[in-house]
Parts: structure tokens; sequence; C-alpha cells
């Protein structure tokens, strides 16, 4: 099989048709008719290692029960662009706030990280909890556990590793927290703690499926993962998020994501520089 230059296509206009329809039919991810060279840039390597010539035979390939590929189709195309702490104050306000608030209420504490990626963003809420348990002594004494969960399978097992290389640590990662948190192993990798890592449970979920039997949660981070997904796949995610809330939860999004029906299921609450959305019960 022999493969265009870069930036070419081998495929015909009906073949990215039915490929994108295919995506969004089994991941919820939406690409437009702009984004067929992002189609060719991360199957390339795939289609020629399995000797495929075309996406409609990828499509046949991967709906063969129990093939393979479909994972790894699913893995190629996910984004996986994530960071620690990423925009800081959500994570300031989650620590500062809502966490203390929690404290003063019955009962343990339980945080959904939807679309968590490699794991910096569970980890990041893990930090924030053990830096404010040595100072909160009511928190001190809360369970707290997270769900974090992806649709990617390598990437959650990159996440549930717990390892890092030092260039990764660098997106947002203080050398105070690193120091503290992580342990070097002398290679250049960098192992997060038991302590931070025990409170985590990784499970691969895809949020376009029914996953209101995830349990009850006081806090769900579905953050930048909506803006990739219709508005009515949107809206169906966020009534499920709204049944997974116990009343008055919290709902952390990303910054430019405020998708449809946000405001018939929750309040949105302000606070400098961002917005947290509260769970309205009824």
């Amino acid at each position: 099989m022999v493969f265009p230059p870069k930036g070419q296509s081998q495929h015909g206009a009906a073949d990215y048709v039915q490929f994108r329809e295919y995506l969004e039919k089994t991941s919820g991810i939406l690409l437009g008719d702009n984004k067929n060279y992002l189609i060719d840039s991360r199957l390339r390597k795939l289609l020629k290692d399995n000797n495929i010539d075309s996406l409609s035979m990828l499509i046949k390939e991967i709906d063969k029960p129990g093939n393979r590929l479909r994972q790894q189709v699913i893995d190629a195309m996910t984004t996986n662009e994530t960071l620690w702490f990423r925009d800081k104050h959500p994570f300031d306000f989650l620590q500062n706030e809502v966490l203390p608030e929690l404290a003063n209420k019955p009962g343990d504490i339980s945080v959904w990280c939807a679309a968590c990626s490699t794991g910096q963003e569970p980890y990041s809420i893990s930090i924030c909890t053990e830096e404010l348990a040595k100072r909160n002594a009511n928190f001190s004494r809360k369970n707290l556990r997270i769900v974090a969960t992806d649709l990617s399978a390598r990437v959650l097992a990159q996440a549930k590793s717990g390892v890092y290389e030092a260039l990764a640590l660098k997106r947002g990662m203080s050398d105070q927290r690193l120091n503290q948190f992580f342990a070097d192993d002398g290679n250049g990798l960098w192992h997060i703690k038991p302590e931070i890592q025990r409170r985590i449970t990784f499970k691969p979920i895809n949020l376009k499926d029914n996953f209101i039997n995830i349990g009850k949660f006081d806090i769900v981070f579905c953050r930048n993962v909506l803006i990739y997904f219709s508005n009515d796949l949107q809206k169906q995610i966020l009534n499920n998020i709204h049944r997974v809330l116990k009343p008055g939860g919290y709902l952390f999004l990303g910054g430019s994501e405020t998708p449809k029906g946000l405001n018939d299921l929750f309040e949105i609450h302000y606070y400098k520089p961002g917005v947290v959305y509260c769970q309205k019960s009824g």
C-alpha cells in the first residue's frame, strides 16, 4: 500500500463522511468537514500498520465483534490536551470554598472527574485535598473519594500508573508541590505518592452512554470536553450529570463551555474569575 505525502489524502469525500458519522455514533466526538486533516494525521500509522487502504475498510474491520482496532481508533481520535491545575482558579475555589463547606456537612465527600485524560486533573484535586486536610481539622476527618473516568483505555492506563516525565510535570506543577507529592526515581520519571493516589479509582466510561449508575457525587469536574460533542449530546450528558449530583452539588465546566440547557438544571454561582454550577433540585 502506497501512502501519499503528508498533507495529501488517499481517501474520498464519502469515506470521511462515513468515518465522521461512525466516530460520532460510537464515541460522541463531533468532527466538522474541515477536520479531515486531523483524521489523516491521527490514523495514518494505524492504517499503515494494519494494511488498511481506506476509512470505509477500517469501519468494516472495527465493526467486527471483539476487534482490537476499535479501541485503538478511539485512542487515536481522542484529544488528550491537559495540564496540572488547569486554569488554577477552579482548584483554588474548590480548596478554599467548596471543600471547607462540605467539611461541615455530614457524610463522606465524593468527586467525579469526567474525561480525566492522563490523570493530571484528578491528581490535582487529590493534592488540593491533601493540602486542605493539613490545615482544616474538620476536613481532615473526612473520607474523600475521587472517581476518574475516560473513554480512552490508553490514557487511563497512563493515569492509573501515576508516573510522569519531568517535561509533563512542567505544565502547571510548581516545584514545591512536585517535591512534596512526587518521588523522583532518578531516571527522569516522577511517581505520584501513595497518599495522593489512594483516593482515586479509575474507570472507563463513555459519556454518550447512560452513566447514571456510577454513583452519587458532591462535585463533578467535566471540563473542556463538552465542546467536542453535538448540542443534543451535550444536553443528554448534562441531564445525566444532574442526576448523579447530590442536592446542591457542584459542577465545574471549562471556561469556554456554556452549553444550552444549563440554566434549566443548574444555578450559576459566580466567583472571581470563574463560575461554578449548582444542582437545582426537583
